[in-house]
């Protein structure tokens, strides 16, 4: 049995079937719903029940808590309809949201840039390109069929300019990982993997005229590479201010490229955040976690769009704080937490 789910306030909507968790039958018929791991762990896919029965699977208690649970808000990664549901998301993509494909990637090049970070550059296939937002992620698919999502460093508009359909990747050696074991080891050139995607529902929303904030802290910046790239590309002209933030000041491992290009893109500003430099860092710029820096220089968001990416507990504090502390309206705050396998078991 079939049932429809109405996204409100657009008015879109789909059907599920039955034992069909909602977000999947979304993305099987294009309507872009917000999410992130789509493991119960992040909570990007929280959102206001308005009418209808939903069961919920297992999920975190950080993703959705007993007491938003009550209130009538559901995770749609693992919320089942048992009859027609009516949701309220004012984050609801367009119509025609780019297709999931699965295919071959063969490893075109592999670079340390630091100590616990590689870049990865696939070659895709050139007779079916691969169409996505900047911001959104693919997903490896491993020999015994788990997956390990990474976030899209190049905007779309680089992919064909090596020739070949090119994206490069930001991965973080995860110590006894067994995907970024594999990279950090025994991963060489050539190799054949096989990914699909686009995922994600981060990406910018480039209709609105509201100044910026990127908020990344580690790889996070990953996806806010393309989107800058992306703002370079399109001449999107908007006012907009990076926080980038890592423990020490390698692992700000871009941090040349990003000055670079607030050099060409006179609009873009950049704030460096370390939280744990040592004195031989010889680290002189701005120290503290990175979320609080936007706050220490922005005690008003009314007026902005926040896009953040990075560790969940980054992510989750600054949605927290920038709606309670400095007025960001919640519909306003986009993001993708990395989730690690770790995090998507914890209790």
């Amino acid at each position: 049995m079939t049932h429809t789910i109405t996204v409100e306030p657009s008015g879109r909507s789909f059907k599920a079937e039955a034992g069909e968790p909602m977000l999947t039958a979304g993305i099987r018929q294009g309507i872009g719903l917000p999410y992130g791991c789509k493991d119960g762990a992040c909570g990007s896919c929280k959102v206001k029940k308005l009418s209808g029965q939903v069961t919920l699977g297992p999920h975190q208690d950080k993703a959705l808590s007993a007491q938003e649970e009550a209130d009538g808000y559901v995770l749609t990664c693992c919320g089942v309809a048992t009859s027609d549901v009516v949701l309220e998301s004012r984050q609801v993509t367009h119509a025609g949201a780019f297709p999931i494909k699965k295919m071959p990637a063969r490893v075109a090049l592999l670079e340390r840039l630091s100590h616990d970070v590689m870049r990865v550059r696939l070659q895709l296939p050139a007779n079916d390109i691969i169409q996505y937002h900047a911001g959104q992620y693919v997903e490896f698919i491993l020999r015994d069929g788990s997956r390990r999502s990474y976030s899209m460093a190049n905007a779309p508009h680089t992919l064909i300019e090596s020739g070949s359909p090119m994206v490069d990747l930001h991965i973080r050696h995860m110590p006894g990982g067994k995907f970024t074991d594999h990279v950090f080891g025994a991963m060489k050139e050539k190799e054949i993997l096989r990914i699909e995607g686009p995922y994600g529902s981060f990406h910018l929303r480039d209709e609105s005229p509201k100044p910026i904030v990127l908020l990344a802290s580690g790889t996070g910046f990953a996806p806010i590479k393309a989107i800058i790239e992306h703002m370079q590309f399109m001449g999107i002209t908007r006012e907009t201010v990076l926080y980038w933030g890592g423990r020490r000041p390698q692992d700000l491992y871009l941090d040349a490229w990003v000055r670079a290009k607030t050099q060409e893109m006179p609009h873009l500003r950049y704030v460096p955040v370390v939280s744990d430099a040592l004195p031989e860092d010889g680290w002189g710029g701005r120290t503290g976690f990175v979320h609080r820096a936007v706050l220490q220089d922005l005690a008003d968001l009314s007026g902005h769009q926040v896009y953040a990416c990075g560790a969940p507990i980054v992510v989750d504090s600054a949605r927290r704080d920038y709606v309670e502390q400095a007025g960001l309206p919640a519909e306003e705050f986009y993001a993708d937490a990395f989730t690690s396998e770790a995090d998507k078991h914890a209790g």
